[in-house]
């Protein structure tokens, strides 16, 4: 499941996730997830799904349930279009950040808004600190240079972070895009950290990350990255 390099700090290949075709999605799971199933890859702290997805032209997720997890939907490329039981609509592109906080129930469904070209998007679920919560739904378009060479908190719950869009746990999601440039984060001790690559080539710690590839820490940890591509980085709290 995983490439061991250190106690605290485990690089996951990408051909080490679970993949699977669906003709229309082709997928990519981190986690246990739907057909995947891993008791041993659960979860790494809070954070409970990491899909990689690639949606072919017109095609998408019927309506759907889901409850008590708070959900973001990361665009890499092209449009992607949210329906949901309580009335929101939109269309998500390219560096934009949707989010969803399921808590008593809620039904979406999720489409490719293109009828010529494929969306590529990362969905991620953390677990919130409480069940039963009223449902919420929020979408922010940020422009390329809020990520520039720098950490862009997208989401968070975490005190003294500031973000637009906020969640319902002690976690923050940031994004970077870089440009041969230098980046670190410090995964203070008692909690997780999860490190994707989007795209390009970047260095963790030491570490050649190609596209796919993800890093797994447990603080504490002081996280030095150099390199050019974009980057999700989630840091978290025990599950």
């Amino acid at each position: 499941m995983t490439t061991k390099t250190a106690s605290n700090f485990r690089i996951q290949r990408s051909g080490e996730r679970a993949f699977i075709d669906h003709g229309w999605l082709q997928t990519y799971h981190s986690f246990s997830f739907a057909d995947y199933v891993d008791p041993t890859n659960v979860n790494w702290g809070a954070l409970r799904v990491f899909n990689d997805d690639v949606i072919e032209a017109g095609q998408g997720f019927g309506a759907h349930p889901h409850n008590d997890m708070e959900i973001l939907t990361y665009v890499l490329e092209g449009e992607l279009e949210h329906k949901d039981s309580m009335g929101n609509v939109g269309v998500i592109e390219p560096g934009a950040v949707q989010y969803l906080s399921a808590g008593t129930g809620i039904v979406h469904s999720e489409y490719n808004h293109s009828k010529e070209h494929p969306v590529h998007l990362v969905q991620m679920w953390v677990a919130p600190r409480a069940l039963k919560l009223t449902p919420q739904y929020g979408q922010v378009d940020y422009a390329s240079e809020d990520r520039h060479n720098r950490w862009l908190p997208v989401a968070s719950g975490q005190a003294g972070i500031e973000s637009k869009i906020g969640i319902w746990q002690d976690a923050t999601c940031y994004v970077a895009r870089l440009a041969d440039a230098a980046l670190s984060h410090e995964v203070v001790s008692g909690r997780f950290a999860f490190l994707f690559v989007a795209a390009g080539e970047v260095r963790a710690n030491g570490e050649t990350l190609h596209k796919g590839d993800a890093v797994r820490i447990a603080g504490p940890l002081a996280l030095a990255l150099r390199g050019t591509g974009e980057v999700v980085l989630w840091d978290v709290p025990p599950a």
